[in-house]
Formats: structure tokens, sequence, C-alpha cells
């Protein structure tokens, strides 16, 4: 990664200090260092340097003004004789900001915001946009999303799959519905993370699910042989029909929060110290042993809770047939739910969606940088020693082994 050295003048520290205005001037300031900093990468040469290394000579500079959250910045973009140079600067613009930016402006048009809203997409924007200008951002944007959500998956295998879902709510057929935003992300066969499709649904039925596992696999998905998702009995279903001779991880942070919603508040404590003792375990015999000694100690206390607890033990400790290096990051769907929240801090902004379009773009841009950051970012996994497991351990996927309890098919 290219790093540039930035100067700030004094003065402009001392703008942000006591000046509204003052970090739009820092922020405009540091960009447009940048920006020649990226130019004499590009050309080879500092300014009035003669190098033989030089490839190319300075013209000048042209103004751009970019819109931010911090106001309208004035960009000095400099020029080269050729005409080559071009910055990355406003391409990598992140697309989640955008769709943000374009939820909060379509409010605002189709008249369903409140004036607080009006008020934060002008300081977020920096400016008014007209409807065409909106439709223009969303059509660029949509295009971008679309073309990232329907990539092929040909050439490549997902060993790992983490599955999770997100409710929202979206506008349509003039009333407020609860929409189901389906995520599923996987590691593939070089322990690298990938976010490997995105679908918005009216809820999480078996139908949804298995509609959008078919569509992962028209675009090539395969090689899944390990599923990490909650215990939601349409999700199941769809898991075990879908992946047949895949083991299926519950979630051990979504099987906890069950049993505390039924444990007595006063014994809450001793509940998640004993289970979290569980699932440290170092194999199933001493998770189960770690069981039965909590049950002891709350003889009576809480029955239907370790009635939840023990009918999930069993799912919730698939993931001990694996190496131990790769459990603890295959124990639940912290990976998805991790961004959940990131889903979740921009729908208190915007509260209710506009429409499904609006909805599927913000989701869709904020995976789609996630996909980008983690598949530019270093390995999750050495999968070496997977490798080497799953080669000796044939028999439990030629058996189509698929952890489901009984009473959810």
């Amino acid at each position: 990664m290219a790093q540039y050295n930035v100067t700030l003048e004094e003065e402009k520290i001392k703008e942000l200090l006591i000046h509204d205005q003052g970090l739009k001037a820092l922020v405009e300031t540091v960009v447009n260092q940048v920006l020649e900093g990226q130019l004499t990468e590009k050309i080879g040469a500092e300014k009035h340097e003669r190098t033989e290394q030089r490839k190319a000579y300075r013209n000048g500079y042209r103004e751009r003004k970019f819109s931010t959250r911090v106001g309208n910045l004035v960009l000095r973009i400099p020029q080269t004789r050729e005409g080559s140079f071009s910055t990355e600067i406003f391409r990598r613009y992140q697309r989640n900001e955008q769709a943000l930016v374009l939820a909060m402006m379509e409010m605002v048009l189709q008249g369903v915001s409140t004036r607080k809203v009006t008020k934060i997409t002008e300081e977020l924007c920096g400016t008014s946009y007209s409807k065409s200008t909106v439709s223009q951002l969303c059509k660029a944007l949509d295009l971008k999303v679309k073309a990232w959500n329907e990539r092929r998956l040909e050439g490549e295998e997902y060993p790992f799959l983490i599955v999770d879902a997100v409710v929202i709510k979206v506008r349509r057929d003039e009333a407020v519905r609860p929409t189901s935003g389906l995520i599923v992300c996987g590691v593939n066969r070089n322990g690298t993370r990938e976010v490997l499709g995105l679908q918005l649904g009216d809820s999480e039925t078996e139908a949804t699910w298995r509609g959008l596992f078919q569509w992962l696999k028209r675009r090539g998905l395969r090689g899944v042989n390990f599923v990490v998702s909650d215990a939601h009995k349409g999700l199941i279903r769809a898991i075990q029909r879908s992946f047949q001779g895949a083991v299926w991880q519950r979630c051990q942070v979504h099987l906890r929060r069950n049993v505390l919603g039924y444990t007595p508040r006063h014994v809450r404590g001793v509940m998640l110290h004993g289970m979290q003792k569980i699932f440290r375990s170092d194999n199933k015999a001493e998770a189960r042993g770690s069981f039965e000694e909590l049950e002891q100690k709350l003889e009576g206390k809480a029955q239907r809770a370790f009635e939840v607890l023990e009918e999930g033990l069993e799912d919730a400790l698939a993931v001990m047939i694996l190496p131990e290096k790769y459990r603890v990051k295959l124990r639940t769907t912290n990976m998805v739910e991790r961004r959940i929240e990131e889903i979740r801090r921009r729908e208190r902004v915007i509260r209710i969606f506009p429409n499904e379009d609006s909805a599927y773009r913000m989701l869709g841009a904020l995976m789609a940088e996630l996909h980008e950051e983690w598949s530019t970012g270093k390995k999750y996994f050495n999968m070496t020693e997977y490798r080497e497991w799953r080669a000796s351990h044939e028999e439990i996927f030629d058996n189509k082994l698929v952890s489901i309890v009984e009473s959810t098919i």
C-alpha cells in the first residue's frame, strides 16, 4: 500500500478546533496532498525533479467538487501533459456510504421522511439533489451491486458456509412490512473469506432459504462440507436438502440466548458460566461432563432451560469433529453477526426503507464492501491441516452425515 507524507498548517488545526468548517478544510487539505502524492508516484518524480525515472510531466490542475459527509470539498486534480492521470479516490468512495445517502434521499423525494431526515441528508451530502440526479446515482450503484451479487463462483470450492439473516422494515404495497435479508458467507479452499450472496425475502421459510441456496448453486457454489447457522426450522430443513453430506453446526451464541431466555433471573449467572465451560471443552465427552455438572448444580431450578440446552447440545458441539484451530471461528455465526450490526446502525438512521430496491442497494453495497475487504485482506484460515483432516475423514461425508435435530425435520 502506498504511503503519503501529509503536512498540515497550524492555522488548519486551529480552524478544526474553533470553526464549524474546520473539519472540511482539514479533509480538503489532506485529500489534495494525497492526490499530489499519487501523481508523484505515477510519474516517478517530484515537482521540478530531474531524474531518468520520470515517466511524464505535470500540466497544471483542474478543480472538481466532491460531496462528502463533511461538506463539498474543492479538490485540485493534478494533470499531466499526456492526460493519463486518474485517481482512485472517487471510485473508492465507499459504496455502502453512497447507499446510505441514496436511501435517505429517496425518502425525501417520495415524501415519506421527516424534516429531521431532510436536514440530515443535506448535511451528509452537502447539497440538495434533484429526482433525476438520484435516479442516475441509483442506477450506477445498482449495476455495481448486481454485478457483484451475481458473479460466477465456478473454479472455487467453499468448505465452510456461515448463514444468517437480518429483518428490516420495508414500505411495500402501501404498508410497512418486515423483510428478511438473507446472507451467505463462505471460506474458500485457500482460507479466504467471501460474501457469496444476498437476497431479500418475505420470511425465513424453507422455500425462501432453498431458493437462495439453489441460486448460489446455479452460480457455481460447490464443495460445501460444513454449514454454521442458527436453529430456525425452515433454514435447517433447507440446509439438509440443499447440502446433503455436509455437517451442520448450530450457532452456540444463538443457543446460549435461547437457554438464558428460559432461565430464571436469579440463576442466569450460574447458567451462563456453566455454558461457557461446556462450549470451551476440548472434546464432546468433557462437554457432556460439564453439562451434567451444571444440571446437578441447578437441579430443579431451570428445568425448561436444561431441556432446550440438552436438545441443542449435540448440534452445538458438531464443530468438535474439526481440528482444534478451526473450532473457535466456526462455532458461531459471529462472522456475519458483526456485519449485521453495521446494517442495524444504518437502519436506525433510515428506520423504514422506502422500497425493496433501496433495501437491496443498502445491504448489497455494504456486503460488497465487506467482500472486497475480506478477499483482499489476510487469510482467515491456513487450510493445510483441514485438507489433511478432510482426507482422513471421508466416511463422515460419504455417509452423508448431517447433524440435524430430528424434531425440526
